[in-house]
């Protein structure tokens, strides 16, 4: 009788320097750090990667030794289910998830998708970010991206009325949604609100802060409303029912993969739109999420296109246009 092989887990810190910057309404970055965690099984090696970010009190350093407090339990043989009830959802969780599925998907040389019995993921449009800054340089950086059919704008509160309207002068036939990163207040919500009506926005994602969002249960929404901060994983799907239109699921928030999947189908339950949406990172972070962007009405996984480079047999981007993972990438 042949025993199965251990499993053994290494994981370390990756620094991927940014093109330029990138800045939101909490500030800005010049790289994106990372956390990859490699398993590995009689020769194969599976990996994920993960983005620990501070808004939710996570560090690289952290979030590193969380995955390493693991490498007992995998080589005990803890599975994926197990992990999702020794692990809290979030970085850490996503990256040893994300790992295992890779693993699998190479110990039974069967593409990911098809272990999970779900539909092979095709090519899909991503939305392309815009930093925020002041309406001029938004303005010029949307006139070299007005060729994206999808352009996802970061806006930061006073003065987005007059931001959305120069990015919409520059891009007058790009579909735009819009990202407010919880800076708008219950005193101009109403005035932004119109403003990115006014311009054709499709969606705002996260206006108000996380846990003072109750103003958006009684006003009228004229754009579809998404959830970000606000919303991690299923548990957290009920209490945005009349204040939210979509939800935004990203790995990293969710703790994997695994309940990603989960969480789209039980939103989609509940009458939420999909958006499937990442951190800023390389490839490897943005591969396993191709499955939930099948089903999503707003994709951005734009990740790898706002760095100076990404890593080898990355993702294949044409403009706008993501293509799936091959094998030598993930899954």
């Amino acid at each position: 009788m042949t025993s199965t092989p251990s499993r053994i887990l290494s994981a370390h810190i990756e620094r991927w320097p940014i093109a330029g910057s990138f800045t939101i309404s909490r500030g800005a970055k010049t790289e994106a750090v990372v956390v990859v965690a490699e398993i590995s099984q009689g020769g194969l090696t599976g990996r994920g990667e993960c983005v620990p970010y501070p808004r939710y009190g996570e560090t690289p350093e952290a979030t590193l030794q969380a995955v390493l407090a693991m490498q007992e339990p995998l080589a005990m043989g803890m599975d994926r289910s197990a992990l999702q009830e020794r692990m809290p959802a979030g970085a850490a969780r996503n990256a040893l998830d994300c790992a295992l599925l890779d693993l699998a998907a190479k110990v039974a040389d069967e593409r990911i998708w098809n272990l999970l019995g779900r539909p092979a993921p095709k090519p899909c449009t991503t939305a392309y970010t815009i930093s925020l800054g002041s309406p001029e340089t938004m303005a010029k950086a949307t006139a070299k991206a007005a060729h994206r059919a999808l352009l996802k704008i970061k806006l930061g509160g006073d003065g987005d009325g007059d931001r959305i309207r120069a990015v919409r002068k520059a891009a007058p036939r790009s579909e735009l949604i819009v990202d407010a990163n919880e800076a708008w207040t219950e005193h101009n919500l109403a005035a932004n609100l119109a403003a990115c009506a006014d311009a054709g926005v499709t969606l705002i994602e996260q206006p108000l802060p996380s846990g003072k969002d109750e103003a958006l249960s009684r006003i009228k929404r004229p754009v579809a409303v998404c959830a970000d901060e606000s919303v991690h994983h299923r548990a957290s799907l009920e209490a945005l029912r009349g204040r939210y239109d979509a939800v935004n699921i990203k790995l990293d928030k969710t703790g994997g993969l695994t309940e990603a999947l989960e969480m789209a189908d039980a939103a989609r339950g509940l009458g939420f739109e999909i958006m499937i949406g990442c951190m800023v990172a390389t490839s490897l972070s943005m591969a396993p999420a191709m499955l939930i962007a099948q089903a999503a009405r707003f994709v951005d996984l734009d990740g790898p296109l706002l760095l100076a480079r990404d890593r080898d047999n990355g993702l294949r981007y044409d403009g706008s246009l993501v293509y799936p993972p091959e094998p030598a990438l993930w899954g």
